[in-house]
């Protein structure tokens, strides 16, 4: 179990991404392109069905993200129709409705996030303006996986477990949970601050990382663990 000093720190991780994941003053985010032209080569694995349905909180991303890397190699441009999310493949196209006005934007996955436990999905300010998400910040949503890119090789998941800002505390809390789970990594997340995400095991699905993540929540005491794609 993690000292009491490592999990203060965790705390205070998760409250500023928090506060870096809503609102007008939007600091939580993910990079895009144009839609249709700038596109990763990276091949993506193991596609989300066609019609596949999400429901959850949304949230938008502009600046200081705009003009940087997203994960999928490409640069964030916060006017295009581009999103992130935790696990869906690099290129799917999603559907997303507001739930509270029925109105509807198309967006293409090119990053990962939102890493706030209560949100599925990050969209660009073009994307958010369209819906109305603008002015609240966040909101309630439904996604609909529309396509997908051509699956190429296996894919990964893992728990993310906390953020700090400090490398060498990351660096100390993997260290503890690799010695537990038996893999972990530490992955950049470029920002104001730059924050560093800890993520916990290497499993071959969505499910059997979510029992992992149960068990994180559990062990760790970290009720904010949860599933991420491994890219």
């Amino acid at each position: 179990m993690l000292s009491q000093h490592m999990r203060g720190f965790i705390v205070i991780a998760v409250a500023l991404l928090a506060l870096s994941g809503c609102g007008k003053k939007k600091l939580a985010g993910v990079p895009a392109a144009r839609a249709g032209q700038g596109r990763s080569s990276r091949p993506s694995a193991m596609p989300a069905p066609i019609g596949q349905v999400e429901t959850g909180t949304a949230s938008w991303y502009g600046h200081p993200y705009h003009g940087r890397r997203a994960a999928d190699g490409e640069i964030y441009d916060m006017e295009t129709m581009v999103a992130a999310h935790r696990t869906m493949p690099f290129q799917t196209w999603v559907r997303v409705r507001n739930i509270l006005n029925d109105k509807t934007v198309d967006v293409r996955i090119i990053d990962r996030g939102p890493f706030v436990n209560n949100r599925i999905i990050d969209l660009s300010h073009a994307a958010a303006q369209q819906i109305g998400l603008i002015g609240p910040g966040i909101g309630p949503v439904e996604l609909i996986v529309i396509s997908g890119p051509v699956p190429v090789g296996p894919v990964l998941f893992g728990v993310q477990v906390g953020a700090f800002r400090e490398r060498a505390n990351a660096d100390r809390l993997r260290q503890t949970l690799q010695e537990i789970y038996g893999a972990a990594r530490v992955v950049e997340r470029q920002g104001e601050p730059t924050l560093w995400r800890v993520v916990a095991g290497s499993e071959p699905s969505p499910e059997s990382a979510e029992t992992l993540a149960a068990r994180v929540r559990t062990e760790q005491q970290s009720a904010q663990a949860f599933v991420v794609r491994l890219d």
